[in-house]
């Protein structure tokens, strides 16, 4: 099955970064994370180390200590973070769509999965911390939410 698969470490990680982008710079502690975001302990220390090695936050220890963002809000994408923390937006049984070979008349199938992808990417790609912080989303993104039909499963 191909879907967006956004795990509970993706999920926690954006409300994590999302949290950062909003106290404007300044130094937001583990504890604080974890309580205003209701972010178990144990998914956010590793969380924190996975967005670290992605260059997305930076971390200091002691009385003043916390995390921040790397970089802008406006710079970080909500794609940097869900790749970081769980790889390539989307696969088919784990592979990517590039990968799979589709014979006869399933052949167009491959093309279905790379659009499908691209559109999720171009979303995701779109949406920058400083958008969901100023709650002003790009027009592109408030058109597709805004369709009732969007909101049916």
């Amino acid at each position: 099955m191909l879907h967006m698969r956004l795990s509970a470490r993706s999920d926690y990680a954006l409300r994590a970064a999302i949290a950062l982008a909003a106290s404007d710079g300044g130094h937001v502690t583990a504890d604080q994370l974890a309580r205003t975001q209701s972010i178990p302990g144990k998914f956010l220390e590793a969380i924190m180390t996975q967005l670290r090695r992605a260059g997305l936050v930076r971390s200091q220890r002691g009385p003043d200590g916390g995390f921040w963002l790397a970089r802008p809000a406006s710079d970080i994408s909500l794609a940097d973070i869900i790749r970081a923390i769980d790889g390539p937006l989307v696969g088919v049984r784990g592979e990517r769509p590039e990968n799979l070979g589709y014979c006869g008349a399933a052949e167009p199938l491959q093309a279905v999965w790379i659009a499908l992808r691209a559109n999720e990417r171009a979303i995701l790609e779109e949406v920058t911390l400083e958008h969901i912080v100023s709650g002003s989303l790009p027009a592109s993104v408030r058109k597709l939410a805004d369709d009732p039909a969007a909101w049916t499963s």
